[in-house]
């Protein structure tokens, strides 16, 4: 486990600071989305203050399972990952593609409107290598992505190197967690204990550097880094999950029959639970509607799911039309073909989709049921064979 010192300087900030932090990201022109409550669940929204975060609480998580609780101290990021990740900020849910006023003759798109610059507070390693993977997809190639784009140019964040592991946490299997590497502009270890309350800072960028010097810090003492260390170490040794991912791509390519897809599919419910929660799935859909005078047209963009019916849906039916096919899907281009796509697992070990699975289906357990009972016929080598 690196040194929590790898990334930049490390500095202390008193709890109090942080609204300092707060303040001056504002006075620079972010808008600030951080961790709040909201339904019951801890999501993200836009924030003001230290007084929005959701201190003092927790999240107990497991298949099919997750609940609010009380934690015995007033952490501020002493949390998990909840139902949703910056994906809603960066990738709306839904969003204007395009419209068109025929009376003027005016047309409009996303990059006609005034983009906000983002701060985002509390973002999670897995997060940081999610958001990596979605930059892939929408501004890594020869398309660039407008919404994306907008709304990901000169984004500020801080993220938050976990305290805790979840029960269906497995970033460490990844390789995506749980200390933040990379990506960031500042990187908060939050310290309680013995009366305290504050901050180990890690400056990843210039402007992180900047702003830390508008906020009152002091130059982090041996035993600060040592505490965070500590912690860093201890979350990634009690993950809730494991996934053995040596050789995972070739041994999904050779089980597109192994019969764990039929059973998983008597469970699945085809919902999309999985697919709107993971911070990485990146699948929508385009609408085209008009006004009842025909003079407006616009072009939306949703969010869509690989287990709905319509989403392979071509001239003469669907390409996949049963639950199994779809699971077999999603799972696939997760843990495999995202691989040769781009370069990465298309998982980053959150766990979000087992915890908001309504039955719990848990992708660490069929990746291992496959593995347990691989239906590869060898060849007269001894290797494995395509089926």
């Amino acid at each position: 486990m690196a040194s929590i010192t790898s990334g930049g300087r490390s500095l202390v900030m008193a709890r109090a600071s942080l609204d300092t932090l707060l303040d001056v990201l504002r006075s620079r022109g972010f808008r600030l989305v951080g961790p709040t409550i909201r339904d019951g669940a801890i999501g993200y929204d836009d924030i003001t203050s230290s007084a929005d975060l959701p201190a003092g609480w927790t999240d107990e998580q497991d298949g099919g399972f997750y609940r609010l609780r009380r934690r015995d101290d007033d952490a501020l990021f002493g949390y998990n990952v909840g139902p949703q990740s910056w994906k809603r900020v960066l990738f709306p849910p839904s969003s204007l593609l395009w419209r068109l006023r025929e009376a003027g003759g005016e047309a409009a798109g996303p990059s006609d409107e005034p983009a906000d610059r983002f701060a985002f507070i509390g973002v999670r390693s897995c997060e940081l290598h999610a958001i990596t993977i979605q930059d892939r997809v929408f501004i890594g190639g020869n398309q660039v992505d407008p919404v994306y784009a907008s709304r990901r140019d000169g984004a500020f964040i801080v993220a938050v190197n976990c305290g805790q592991a979840g029960q269906t946490c497995f970033c460490v299997s990844m390789d995506t967690g749980p200390k933040a590497t990379a990506g960031f502009d500042i990187a908060l270890t939050e310290l309680l204990g013995d009366g305290e309350h504050k901050f180990l800072v890690e400056t990843g960028t210039e402007l992180g550097a900047e702003v830390m010097a508008e906020v009152p810090h002091e130059r982090a003492a041996a035993a600060d880094t040592a505490r965070a260390d500590h912690i860093v170490q201890h979350t990634a040794a009690s993950m809730g999950r494991q996934l053995e991912t040596g050789g995972i791509k070739d041994l999904l390519y050779a089980n597109f029959e192994h019969p764990r897809w039929g059973e998983v599919a008597s469970r699945c419910l085809a919902c999309g639970n999985c697919t709107m929660v993971c911070p990485t799935c990146f699948c929508f859909s385009v609408e085209d509607v008009t006004d009842l005078t025909g003079d407006v047209q616009e072009r939306h963009r949703s969010w869509d799911s690989c287990f709905t019916m319509d989403h392979s849906y071509i001239h003469g039916g669907a390409v996949r039309p049963s639950n199994r096919s779809r699971y077999r899907q999603w799972m696939t281009h997760k843990l495999a073909t995202w691989i040769d796509q781009f370069g990465t697992s298309g998982c980053v070990g959150c766990g979000r989709c087992i915890t908001w699975c309504p039955v719990g289906i848990d992708i660490t357990e069929e990746a291992a049921a496959i593995r347990a009972a691989d239906c590869r016929i060898p060849d007269e080598g001894g290797a494995g064979g395509q089926p």
